[in-house]
């Protein structure tokens, strides 16, 4: 299973944890603030906005949190001013990452993602290194025992633009800007939704062979995620579903 993928599915079972959840609403939070504070609190005027709504909804966080986040991005409430940096780095076998933050503090910033790397075996890159292999995708799984038909006659008709398999489930594409409808389409529909992301994708994919790797990999991504700055990890690896079993 691809990076991405991967490590979604890893998320949503990892997510049921009240800690987490409470952590993924914070960053969540600090999105919907930027959004409205670059283009405005209006949902249907500002497009980047409405993509975070969405994804908090899809989250299940409140609409009294996410209308607390607009009217701080728009100034009615007093919110912190956080600059969006994207870091770039390879972790162990040469996986590479890109790491986006949303901080009010550059330096701590890229302290604790320098650290993250370092502590795990993997190292920081120049700006451009990595970033060029990466696009902006929708991606949702749903689990693989499903009927293709089915499920490719609703996500299509939703929007979305292909189906494939990844691992033991369906990975369904879409451009950004419809995954959240699609998911909304899937979920009416009575379709287990195991996680839908508007993500980067790369164009070339590093399969993961060792064990020490593996467990280096997912450590990195792992303490990355827990950063309150840190509002998204993306990777190119490839872990298959035994030597996931082996790393338990």
């Amino acid at each position: 299973m691809s990076g991405h993928s991967k490590w979604a599915t890893i998320k949503h079972k990892k997510g049921a944890a009240d800690k987490a959840r409470g952590k993924l609403f914070a960053k969540l939070a600090r999105q919907i603030e930027v959004a409205a504070r670059s283009g405005g609190g209006d949902v249907n005027s500002n497009a980047s906005l409405r993509t975070q709504v969405l994804k908090a909804k899809a989250a299940q966080m409140t609409k009294d949190a996410i209308d607390r986040a607009i009217k701080r991005g728009i100034g009615e409430d007093d919110g912190a001013n956080y600059e969006s940096i994207t870091y770039e780095g390879y972790a162990p076998g040469g996986v590479a990452m890109l790491v986006d933050v949303l901080t009010d503090n550059r330096n701590r910033a890229a302290s604790d993602v320098r650290n993250a790397f370092s502590k795990f075996g993997g190292a920081m890159a120049e700006p451009g290194a990595v970033g060029w292999q990466f696009s902006r995708r929708g991606v949702i799984l749903v689990p693989g025992a499903l009927d293709e038909e089915t499920v490719m006659g609703i996500a299509l008709d939703a929007g979305a633009e292909d189906i494939e398999v990844d691992g033991g489930s369906w990975k369904i594409l879409t451009d950004p800007s419809v995954v959240y409808d699609v998911q909304s389409a899937l979920e009416t529909a009575g379709i287990e939704v195991q996680s839908a992301e508007s993500t980067m994708v790369s164009s070339t994919t590093i399969e993961v062979t060792s064990v020490e790797d593996a467990k280096q990999i997912l450590r990195i991504m792992d303490m990355l995620e827990d950063n309150d700055d840190v509002q998204d990890v993306y990777a190119n690896f490839d872990i298959d579903e035994e030597l996931m079993q082996e790393l338990g």
